[in-house]
């Protein structure tokens, strides 16, 4: 049976693995038994390495620098030069993982400091002002006037976004009045507390918890629970609001709060589309899709999903929302085993929603989007009733947009339906990605209207 989580957490969307890796920090000797000499916080990389850095690629992996000699300190600053010994950008330094620098800036002049942070959290801070609907600027006058909220309220959002906001390796979500800060490299915990002190004097939240997101080196283990770092505990359940929806999310959660942050276009476009269907939502999770669905005025939801305790947080979601619980199901199983039994029985659906995690490991078989996304689409085709709407959702990086069109292709190529793609969309606006960084595209959400 798979997982059924609706998604991997980020540290799987967004960032390499992080294996332990040999140390390269060491100058080694040449062939008359001499250390070459090395201006301590810079290091020369490739033509090809620095033509990428120049277009806005934020990461420079282990294999470009080989074994050149890095006289740095984890988590310092470096200067990286192009083969002529010009500036080309300033990043941080990883002595392990696959990412041996990110960088932080492309202006010479410029120190990565206190500073630095503050300016890079009030840039971000602004940008979600100007892009979403939060604070009181997001308030409606009717709406002030009545006491209710703003329709297009929102307290749930990523307010820094690692590469896009020129601090790779950290990411930080809002949930109502606590920040939630997850860590990708052991070597930013030299950066931390400033972070933290930055967070604090631009977004005053009752308090900030801990996520680290790298592995130790000594390997896998269970995740621990995200640290209270400042401010005041976050209760059990804090109630936050997308639109007029709202969601019961836990911010000490070791995997996931209860909310994807990243997938709200990919609800909205759920919403816009979901008026006298039949849904089937897949990987349901906590029923965050479903609860779009049943708000936008679906006939009947069919949330499934491996994890009964899934279905319970789906269910208080839906009353947090003012919705009845009448016209849903909820079936706890292995999505494909489901649909064979549906398909068997004929049982057929308007709108179908394939949101499967990245990978999956469970007793009877493993999962892999780039290898096993096709079956699952293919399965998916067999409930599909003619003239409904197919939602696939995929979140790794390395299942690019081409694979997942062919992958479509080739079950509906097997399935013998014909399948077009009519809308797309990916990550919202607190979610940015540096130009020449096709890599930070790792949401794909694409609507296909079957025949």
């Amino acid at each position: 049976m798979l997982r059924a989580m609706s998604s991997l957490d980020h540290t799987d969307r967004d960032e390499p693995r992080q294996e332990r890796a040999p140390r390269r920090d060491r100058p080694r000797p040449d062939d008359r038994g001499f250390a070459p000499r090395i201006r301590r916080g810079a290091l020369r990389i490739p033509s090809d390495a620095a033509f990428r850095l120049r277009t806005g690629h934020p990461w420079v992996f282990r294999d470009t620098i080989g074994d050149r000699p890095v006289s740095a300190a984890p988590g310092e600053a470096i200067d990286l030069l192009d083969a002529e010994g010009n500036f080309v950008a300033r990043g941080l330094y990883d002595p392990e993982g696959p990412l041996a620098v990110r960088i932080v800036s492309r202006d010479p002049h410029e120190t990565f400091d206190d500073a630095a942070i503050l300016r890079r959290v009030r840039w971000a801070a602004d940008l979600r002002s100007r892009m979403l609907p939060i604070g009181e600027a997001s308030q409606t006058a009717n709406a002030a006037d009545s006491g209710s909220p703003s329709p297009r309220r929102l307290s749930a959002y990523r307010v820094l976004h690692g590469e896009g906001d020129f601090f790779p390796g950290v990411t930080v979500d809002r949930y109502g009045d606590f920040l939630v800060v997850h860590l990708f490299s052991q070597s930013l915990e030299t950066h931390a507390e400033a972070l933290l002190s930055a967070l604090e004097q631009v977004h005053r939240p009752r308090g900030i918890y801990l996520q680290r997101r790298f592995r130790p080196l000594a390997g896998e283990g269970p995740r621990e629970p995200a640290e209270l770092v400042r401010g005041s505990v976050a209760p059990v359940e804090i109630e936050v609001q997308e639109g007029t929806l709202r969601f019961a999310v836990d911010v000490t959660a070791p995997l996931s709060t209860g909310l994807f942050l990243d997938l709200r276009r990919g609800r909205e476009l759920v919403l816009a589309h979901a008026k006298d269907r039949r849904v089937l939502n897949l990987f349901s999770y906590t029923g965050a899709l479903s609860v779009y669905a049943a708000s936008g005025g679906a006939r009947e939801v069919v949330s499934v999903d491996l994890a009964a305790r899934a279905h319970a947080r789906a269910r208080r979601n839906l009353v947090l929302s003012g919705l009845s619980e009448r016209g849903h199901e909820f079936i706890a199983g292995d999505a494909l085993a489901i649909l064979a039994r549906m398909s068997e029985r004929r049982r057929r659906f308007d709108l179908v929603i394939v949101d499967p995690p990245a990978f999956a490991q469970s007793r009877e078989r493993s999962f892999s989007v780039q290898r096993d996304y096709r079956e699952l689409v293919h399965a998916s085709l067999s409930v599909c009733e003619s003239g409904a709407l197919l939602c696939c959702v995929a979140n790794a990086a390395k299942f690019s947009m081409d694979e997942m069109m062919m992958a479509i292709g080739e079950a509906a190529g097997r399935a013998r339906r014909a399948v077009r793609v009519v809308e797309q969309v990916g990550l919202p606006p607190d979610f940015p990605i540096p130009a020449g960084f096709a890599d930070g595209h790792y949401l794909k959400v694409l609507l296909c209207a079957v025949i």
